[in-house]
């Protein structure tokens, strides 16, 4: 029938590829300054947008690293939530000076955690704790374990 489209159908995966079994979802105040954040702070790639009619953005995905984030801003029922991202990177230092430049807060400057990582802290501009991670030190689980006493003991 000439006009009509053909609808191809294949078994799909249960989770598309590109995903994880996780995939963060926020949903904010001025979901589009956010993206801008992430491409300057992270690198970050937009793949999809999509705008109700009054230009908010309805649903939107960007690529960070190997994982998907969704965002979307907040209106109706979905109000803003606030939410801590662990993020890993090449370079925690670089990383973290960057999210400064971009406009984000710092929570906490780089340091050499017991649990193997170089971490640094941010508050993005919609008030999202992103924990920026280099992974330095492959560390037993019992290692963990004796070094977050030991860092315990010293805060008392």
């Amino acid at each position: 029938m000439a006009g009509k489209q053909e609808l191809t159908t294949t078994k799909a995966r249960p989770i598309p590829e590109g995903f994880h079994a996780i995939t963060p979802y926020l949903t904010v105040e001025g979901a589009a300054r956010l993206m801008d954040f992430l491409k300057q702070a992270f690198g970050a790639e937009e793949t999809l947008r999509t705008t109700r009619p009054d230009g908010t953005i309805g649903h939107a995905q960007m690529k960070l690293g190997d994982s998907n984030l969704m965002i979307a801003d907040a209106g109706g029922p979905w109000k803003p939530m606030p939410t801590a991202i662990y993020l890993y990177v090449e370079d925690c230092d670089t990383t973290y000076k960057r999210a400064l430049q971009a406009g984000a807060t710092s929570l906490m400057e780089p340091a050499d955690m017991f649990y193997g990582d170089r971490n640094a802290g941010v508050q993005d501009p919609a008030g999202n704790f992103w924990w920026i991670s280099t992974h330095i030190e492959d560390i037993s689980t019992e290692e963990k374990l004796r070094r977050a006493e030991a860092a315990s003991q010293q805060q008392k």
